[in-house]
């Protein structure tokens, strides 16, 4: 009898566990199914709407790179790539004026030689020693073979409103709409979709979208049209005009409550196209400083080994010396020149492939004065903030995304193109990432961050 009971006792508690384990489990189960995945959050707009999003600016956001810009370059812009993020919080779709290829036009630095160029690539070249090596190699592109790059584009609704070399005062030029002319407008790029040909401007267009989100990016071009040329018969936009006119480009774009982005101006240190080319390059034999200091007149001491490039200075006083430490050789510079010619020893070396110790601090004197602007406009007119300018510092120092090493190094670094200025598609990825950051930190949005597999680096013959 007892032990029927003791039986009996035992399954009601067998039974009474199980069930009441089943009701904990399915508990917990639901519990845990409501609770935010933190690393994964729901993809939320915050206090930003997406909805249309423009983007204004100059070469960066053009999605310009190898030295042009063509379709896939386009296609995997910067903003097209936050675009493509933004539609996961209420964004649309991203419309911008696409080249017809992938050959692209670009503007030749090198103007004796062509006003175009196509995008340049990767491939084997024989220097004038007959040492043969991968090198990047451009086509060039004359005025009466470019006429498909320089057709009028149907439609006035781009959303890439961002112009390769576009300064910040030629946002509100007239001219920059005009027909192309290498002499009264030589920029071709907004004259293919601009809204009225002659007539609108970039600043005008851009406030026609009635745009609820922006990215901005501008001044860079006032200043590295300056650098990129060695200051040669180059100005830089004075900090006062970069005041006056992003405060009333701002002003007008954030009119109707719209919010946006800007970002501050890289250093010049951290771009391949300044840093590439060594400043004591002229590497020579015993035998041939010997030499070159009998032809000069022992005027520079040539040295076995590396040397300092020469150069006339303040160029076209009639006075040379060797360039020094800090000081940059351009990554236009002609090599075969160098190696062969000695241009840089023999014969000085032109201020266009130059930026000398007087140069490098008019350049970074208003990258700083820029820089402060930059910020400034971003609190007066609460707007996220990205600072480039730190962001390529740790670049230049070696970053990690998505498991793979990426450096400023020319070519091997990943980060930037075959022009050593501007990102491949795989930095403007990256760089969208710091958009994003900073966009989910001011307007408290968790936007996803991009994974752009169709994002080309350096190809590789």
């Amino acid at each position: 009898m007892h032990s029927r009971l003791r039986k009996i006792f035992s399954l009601q508690y067998f039974f009474l566990h199980h069930t009441f384990y089943i009701i904990l489990s399915t508990l917990f189960f639901i519990l845990n199914s409501c609770k935010p995945d933190l690393k994964n959050p729901e993809p939320t707009a915050g206090d930003a709407d997406f909805n249309k999003f423009i983007a204004v600016g100059g070469n960066y956001l053009s999605g310009y790179q190898n030295g042009a810009l063509f379709e896939k370059g386009q296609k995997n812009s910067l903003p097209a790539l936050l675009a493509k993020q933004f539609q996961l919080v209420g964004g649309t779709a991203f419309n911008q004026p696409l080249m017809p290829d992938e050959d692209g036009l670009g503007l030749n630095s090198k103007k004796h030689e062509s006003k175009f160029v196509q995008a340049s690539m990767l491939g084997y070249k024989t220097d004038c020693k007959g040492e043969t090596a991968l090198k990047p190699i451009k086509d060039t592109l004359a005025y009466n073979q470019a006429s498909i790059y320089l057709q009028s584009i149907a439609g006035n609704s781009f959303q890439n409103l961002s112009v390769p070399y576009a300064k910040i005062s030629q946002l509100f030029d007239v001219n920059l709409s005009s027909p192309y002319s290498p002499v009264t407008n030589p920029n071709p790029f907004y004259q293919r979709f601009a809204s009225n040909s002659g007539a609108s401007t970039i600043t005008n267009d851009a406030v026609a979208q009635q745009a609820s989100f922006f990215a901005l990016y501008t001044g860079m071009e006032d200043i590295y049209e300056y650098a990129r040329f060695g200051g040669k018969n180059q100005n830089i936009t004075s900090s006062g005009l970069f005041n006056l006119y992003i405060d009333s480009l701002i002003e007008r774009l954030t009119a109707n409550g719209a919010k946006g982005v800007i970002a501050t101006i890289p250093d010049l240190n951290t771009l391949p196209f300044f840093t590439t080319v060594p400043y004591n390059a002229l590497e020579l034999t015993q035998n041939k400083a010997d030499s070159l200091n009998q032809l000069t007149g022992f005027l520079f001491n040539f040295q076995e080994g590396k040397n300092g490039f020469v150069i006339e200075y303040p160029n076209g006083s009639g006075n040379y010396r060797k360039l020094g430490p800090g000081e940059f050789i351009l990554l236009t510079v002609p090599l075969d020149s160098v190696k062969c010619d000695f241009l840089g020893a023999f014969t000085p070396m032109p201020d266009l492939y130059v930026i000398d110790s007087t140069e490098i601090q008019i350049i970074q004197n208003a990258i700083t004065a820029y820089n402060t602007i930059i910020t400034q406009k971003a609190q007066q007119y609460s707007l996220a903030l990205v600072d480039v300018n730190q962001f390529f510092r740790k670049v230049k120092s070696g970053i990690k995304y998505n498991g793979a090493d990426f450096n400023s190094t020319f070519v091997s670094g990943g980060f930037f193109s075959l022009d050593g200025f501007h990102p491949n598609q795989k930095g403007y990825a990256i760089m969208a990432d710091e958009f994003i950051k900073a966009i989910n930190l001011k307007y408290n949005a968790t936007i996803p961050y991009t994974n752009c597999d169709d994002c080309d680096g350096i190809i590789f013959p």
